[in-house]
């Protein structure tokens, strides 16, 4: 007999006056008793509606039916025969406007925990599965992936799989792109993040690390080196700023900077050589998951009093329920229906002192269908603040469009492709991710880095 309880079982997690001192992950993760009463809501719908909001076509009733079997090393292969990062999907992937959303069970109650149940398993496995991958019979081609984000390891690993010789170039010193660099400990632990790029290994990926593409190789380079085909998986990493007044004193950060610093760097660490400003009133521009992320790191690195401040109201934010109710747990004051005007500071020390804001009121809807957030005349007023953190979006890093003749881009810099196959303009040459969408999430990521491994295979059997 299904579970008929119209809630999840819960997730347990630390406190929020606890975790807000720590990095150590929020949540706790499901026992195996809590994933097989969870497992257990799912009806097993004969036309699998939660599948088809799934970006990697994750077969979802058949894994969760063994979780509620108890044969949790026979889900997480299921689960391995579309999805390359399934600990971390299970972490930051939002499922409640992809699989959940579409579930029979969130009609009449909550969704079944598609991704709590995804976490649970691929975590099991971790801790238990002591099988040795086998590395695929060489097919005799090579390829190449550019960028070691969620896009370039899950176009590698798919192609590695049919026998690829597979190498990814990555720019930073380690791989796993924004899943190191960007998502903080404390939703998605590091050690998460290599052991699956270490799955990678044993398919055969090879990495190498700190080459930038673009001016250790160009594009045209790899293919003189014998690669037959080429992923462009480089991510949208470059920062957007507010272009206020102000924006050039000291403690005014990009949030992939700050990020950047506490995360990949580890300056939440006490012995840390990484230089970072521990500022104690810090305000987060920007209303999306990097702005909460960006908000609860300041938190945990000492900060009293952090606020989000976000133009539109509550209801327009665009980052995930469950973070933004994380970050309201833990202390951070969010101020809706405020747009800065300009960074204030100390003259002699160009230290920051705060932000000159004001109020706004939403108007007629713009070109994303959103209300428009218009001034409120004689409504301005400054928040006294020691550090600013600019989370407004980024944009793809200009190099590889300029050193790459004939790879279109558009207006934003972003890599034209195909939204079906990754091909681009460049023969040979394909995309996805980040660098074709600007910044969009993880699982979107990999399912372009999917699709483009399909795309690039069918392309170099061809030319056979």
């Amino acid at each position: 007999m299904p579970n008929m309880s119209l809630t999840k079982v819960p997730m347990p997690e630390q406190e929020p006056n606890i975790r807000n001192k720590n990095f150590e992950e929020v949540t706790t993760g499901y026992t195996p008793e809590m994933a097989i009463e969870e497992a257990q809501r799912c009806l097993n719908c004969k036309h699998k509606p939660c599948v088809s909001g799934c970006p990697v076509g994750v077969q979802i009733p058949e894994f969760i039916a063994l979780v509620a079997e108890g044969k949790f090393l026979e889900a997480a292969a299921k689960i391995k025969e579309t999805s390359a990062l399934p600990a971390v999907c299970g972490r930051v992937c939002p499922q409640e406007t992809q699989c959940e959303q579409k579930c029979v069970r969130a009609i009449k109650g909550e969704a079944v925990g598609i991704g709590r149940l995804e976490r649970f398993v691929a975590d099991y496995a971790m801790a238990h599965d002591t099988s040795k991958k086998e590395k695929p019979a060489p097919n005799g081609h090579k390829v190449a992936v550019v960028g070691a984000g969620p896009a370039g390891l899950t176009c590698a690993g798919d192609l590695a799989r049919k026998g690829y010789e597979v190498t990814v170039f990555e720019a930073l010193h380690t791989a796993g792109g924004v899943l190191m660099y960007g998502i903080p400990e404390f939703r998605l632990p590091k050690a998460i993040v290599q052991k699956e790029i270490d799955t990678l290994k044993e398919l055969g990926v090879t990495f190498v690390l700190n080459f930038v593409v673009g001016r250790s190789e160009t594009i045209d380079d790899l293919f003189a080196d014998g690669y037959e085909a080429v992923f462009v998986g480089s991510g949208a990493g470059l920062p957007t700023f507010m272009r206020i007044p102000g924006e050039n004193y000291n403690g005014v950060y990009s949030a992939n900077e700050y990020l950047t610093r506490v995360n990949l760097m580890k300056a939440y660490k006490k012995d840390s050589n990484t230089p970072i400003h521990r500022a104690k009133k810090v305000a987060i521009v920007g209303g999306g998951n990097v702005a909460m992320d960006a908000a609860r790191c300041a938190k945990r690195m000492g900060a009293e009093e952090v606020y989000i401040v976000y133009r539109r109201g509550e209801s327009e934010l665009p980052a995930r329920l469950e973070e933004i109710h994380h970050a309201k747990e833990e202390g951070i004051i969010f101020k809706f229906l405020t747009a800065p005007l300009e960074v204030l500071g100390d003259e002699k020390s160009y230290l920051v002192t705060g932000l000159k804001c004001q109020q706004m009121e939403l108007g007629e809807p713009d070109e994303s269908g959103r209300r428009r957030p218009v001034p409120v005349a004689g409504s301005e007023f400054v928040l006294d603040l020691d550090a600013v953190i600019v989370a407004i979006g980024t944009s793809p890093n200009p190099l590889i469009r300029s050193t790459t003749p004939g790879l279109d881009t558009n207006k934003r810099g972003c890599i034209v492709a195909d939204e079906e196959n990754g091909i681009t303009s460049k023969d040979g040459v394909f995309a996805g991710g980040d660098a074709v969408t600007g910044a969009a999430t993880v699982i979107l990521a990999m399912g372009a880095g999917k699709r483009a491994a399909a795309a690039m295979d069918e392309y170099i059997q061809n030319k056979q």
